[in-house]
């Protein structure tokens, strides 16, 4: 257990923040251009080759002790916290809780979705990028979020250590901290002084902490070069930020709405249809959307798409198809939008939906095609392996916790058409989600207990769940780089659940049975084109 909930709140505003600042402040073209033929994309930068001095450096040699070091030095640090100034229960920690926790081994958390599902991954990210700021790749980078993951769990709580974390933290923690630290890559210039320079090493330090002190101990955050140091130099990036209205209905429970104030952040680095591609993440995509919204969490969405290789299938001026294999994460959120309940004891679908999928990967494809002049047409799909995952479930209700946890498969799609050079793009949009429950409980009163008493270590129900995520938008052309985006959604969730009695129900239900229920959104934005 990390933090709560006020801290996802607070670190999605952070990381919205930053990137968009540090991401269009980092190396701005001298004359930033749209390209109408090819793309919607307003390019922000001029592209730049990687620094050849840096990439020398950071591959020379690798510090394995030193990331380790700073994955362990986080580690108890981050407890010492936790114990000495939280004073949280699970963080009172001695041989015992240590032996008491390799005997009883992994089981699942009861966390909240936000805990779990975002938080986690960003810690994850930290210890993925001790090894990242040391000289280590993306693959091997990995190993310490999963050093790091494992430390945290068998000997930090004295709380059994979670099944979920152990998989979530390392993984989720590799989109998140490569998005980061390429992020802080980009920030970074070593030709730079003065308050320019102090103002990019505190910049870089905050979106990408273990890199920053990797720089502080290494000497390299004061090292002045005539070349910028970056990694990666500066591929063609787009930062969209959209404000507006947004409203979240249902059709169950008499139809109940919420209205209230949004803000979307779409990110797009790398060439989407490079023509070979084995660098991980040398194209990724990255959105966001915040609600100020009354029931509502504050951060109700977070996906990262990112490449981890492909190649070029077809490349001909008018046509374009790649395909490669992708990493997503992926993360819905929402809360109760009424207080009202069908029968005592028994409250499907007061809660619109809840979704994450932070260990996600799969093949995709990405077409484009260029029927006539000031024409577009994209398309893209990829078929996802959900190695873990966390879906809202109508039953399971303990600590903070009212999602199963599951594994299963994703089927993404995706068309956008442009017309009149841009002046009006229609999108739409499918995400669908098979999930499968398998050590849930059978029973509603089917709890393993905590030695406290507590129930414990239980996937949810035993259940198959489907979610399907539907959106179209149309966006127009007002000025400029200003856009009016118009969008509707539409989420469905059906699960079947297995549970052979729910002692809480009036009529007694027992067996296979289904619940479906379907809710709406809608938006209009002001889209600005940075």
């Amino acid at each position: 257990m990390y933090t709560n909930r006020v801290w996802t709140k607070r670190m999605a505003l952070a990381v919205a923040g930053l990137l968009v600042w540090c991401v269009a402040s980092a190396q701005r073209s001298d004359s930033v251009y749209m390209d109408t033929v090819n793309t919607a994309r307003h390019i922000i930068t001029t592209p730049v080759m990687p620094d050849s001095t840096a990439v020398e450096r950071l591959q020379r040699r690798k510090h394995f002790w030193r990331a380790a070091a700073e994955v362990f030095g986080f580690n108890m640090g981050l407890w010492a916290h936790d114990r000495f100034i939280e004073k949280g229960f699970y963080a009172y920690i001695n041989l015992h809780t240590i032996h008491e926790n390799f005997k009883h081994g992994f089981e699942w958390d009861d966390d909240y979705l936000g805990t779990n599902m975002f938080l986690h991954p960003y810690m994850g990210s930290l210890y993925y990028n001790a090894g990242r700021s040391n000289g280590f790749n993306f693959w091997q980078s990995e190993l310490f979020a999963i050093a790091g993951s494992a430390m945290w769990e068998l000997f930090m709580e004295n709380e059994y250590p979670s099944t979920n974390d152990v998989i979530a933290t390392p993984v989720g923690g590799a989109a998140i901290g490569e998005v980061l630290y390429r992020t802080s890559d980009l920030i970074l210039d070593e030709r730079s002084t003065g308050w320019s320079r102090v103002a990019r090493e505190a910049a870089a330090f905050v979106v990408s902490p273990m890199r920053g002190v990797t720089r502080l101990v290494t000497g390299r955050m004061w090292h002045h070069s005539t070349s910028s140091g970056r990694q990666f130099g500066v591929p063609p990036i787009s930062v969209d930020v959209s404000v507006g209205a947004r409203m979240l209905g249902t059709h169950d429970n008499g139809g109940a709405d919420k209205l209230g104030g949004t803000v979307q952040l779409d990110i797009q680095y790398g060439d989407r249809y490079a023509d070979r591609s084995r660098m991980p993440y040398d194209w990724f995509e990255l959105s966001m959307t915040l609600n100020s919204m009354a029931t509502q969490p504050f951060l109700n969405r977070m996906e990262i798409v990112g490449r981890l290789l492909g190649r070029g299938i077809v490349d001909k001026p008018r046509l374009q198809l790649n395909m490669g294999l992708y990493q997503h994460f992926d993360y819905y959120d929402s809360d109760t939008i009424t207080p009202r309940k069908t029968v005592p004891g028994f409250h499907p679908c007061t809660v619109p939906y809840k979704l994450g999928t932070p260990a996600s990967v799969g093949w995709g494809t990405m077409l484009r095609y260029l029927p006539r002049p000031g024409m577009r047409l994209e398309a893209y799909s990829h078929v996802n392996g959900v190695i873990i995952a966390g879906i809202l479930t109508d039953f399971y209700r303990n600590y903070h916790r009212n999602y199963n946890w599951g594994t299963g498969f994703a089927i993404k799609g995706g068309v956008s058409l442009a017309m009149g050079r841009n002046r009006f793009i229609v999108s739409l949009a499918n995400q669908f989600f098979w999930l499968y429950t398998k050590n849930g409980k059978n029973s509603y009163r089917d709890l393993s207990l905590h030695p406290a008493g507590q129930p414990t270590g239980l996937e949810g129900d035993n259940s198959r769940a489907w979610f399907n995520h539907f959106e179209g938008t149309l966006t127009c052309k007002l000025y400029k780089r200003l856009y009016l985006t118009a969008g509707g959604e539409f989420y469905w969730r059906k699960t079947r659940y297995g549970l052979q009695a729910l002692d809480d129900r009036p009529d007694g239900m027992k067996g296979r049975f289904r619940i479906k229920s379907t809710q709406f959104g809608a938006h209009l934005v002001l889209t600005y084109k940075l």
